[in-house]
């Protein structure tokens, strides 16, 4: 796998990662505290977490598959 290409879908996993993850913690605050607040630290890193590890695994897969 090429390195801009892993890159790439890094940068996109995370960005993905990070909306879901700040779109439902707004959500779940809203709802379990009545407060509307964005939990961001939590998103930040769950963004970092899965935009390493789901593009090395996807890799890998494809690798595994020739």
């Amino acid at each position: 796998m090429k390195v801009a290409r892993a890159i790439l879908d890094g940068v996109i996993t995370f960005a993905l990662v990070f909306v879901v993850s700040a779109i439902v913690s707004y959500i779940y605050s809203l709802i379990a505290h009545g407060t509307g607040t964005f939990d961001w630290g939590t998103a930040v890193r769950l963004g970092i977490i899965l935009g390493i590890a789901l593009p090395y695994l996807h890799a890998r897969q494809r690798k595994e598959g020739k």
